[in-house]
């Protein structure tokens, strides 16, 4: 039989969990946003739960730079910034092509599969109304092909940079819509790739990333210009 003191150790894990999820699906579906000052006791009572663990999944957010902690003031959503976005594109883009050298050594009948049903599933998101599906399925893509090179450390690199994506800065990525991205381009990608034509897949990869880089960094600049402007 498990202590009392594991049991309880056990059930504060798990709220700090819950808490964690809690305000991740909050920040990416917009309901607290950059810059806001995060209300963690409200957050606590709607969650129903003590302040604690909330605390608690406010640092693992703090040190995963979605969340910033003010002394005597309380925690913050982090600020969106121009150059962090770049950086985190420019990155990615390394990442992920990279990658493909790992993915050329291993490409078999199996990953095949897997990347086939990653990209029928992204295709059909763009016959939906929902961003959000839209999001999801297309870093599923990547996740999915970034995989397949077996390389443990890098895939969850690449996991980090989503998040922050997704969760900080989500509204930036907007434009992403049958009208205004190229969605072609993932299907060009996905053909190199079974044609086992890496070079090809490499230059079409880090084409489609710089592409999605541009237009993020411009919705972004622009959110910040309109913020300002309604500032004064």
């Amino acid at each position: 039989m498990p202590k009392t003191g594991e049991n309880k150790k056990k059930m504060q894990e798990d709220l700090t969990q819950k808490a964690y999820m809690g305000i991740r699906h909050m920040l990416f579906h917009n309901e607290i946003v950059a810059g806001q000052k995060i209300p963690f006791k409200d957050l606590a009572e709607m969650m129903h739960m003590s302040s604690t663990p909330v605390i608690q999944a406010l640092k693992f957010l703090e040190f995963q730079g979605l969340v910033r902690r003010e002394p005597n003031k309380g925690y913050f959503i982090e600020s969106l910034s121009l150059e962090e976005i770049e950086e985190i594109y420019k990155y990615r883009e390394l990442l992920e092509v990279t990658l493909l050298d790992e993915t050329a050594e291993r490409f078999d009948r199996k990953g095949k599969k897997k990347l086939q049903a990653a990209y029928d599933a992204y295709m059909e998101s763009l016959e939906g109304i929902f961003t959000n599906e839209k999001l999801i399925k297309d870093m599923e893509f990547h996740i999915t092909l970034a995989s397949l090179s077996g390389q443990t450390i890098r895939i969850r690199s690449l996991q980090h940079i989503f998040d922050l994506l997704h969760l900080k800065y989500r509204a930036s990525l907007q434009y992403v819509s049958v009208e205004k991205s190229d969605n072609t381009e993932h299907g060009h990608i996905f053909d190199a790739v079974c044609d086992e034509n890496f070079v090809q897949a490499k230059k079409l990869l880090s084409a489609h990333i710089s592409h999605v880089r541009k237009h993020a960094v411009l919705n972004l600049n622009r959110m910040i210009q309109e913020k300002s402007d309604f500032a004064f």
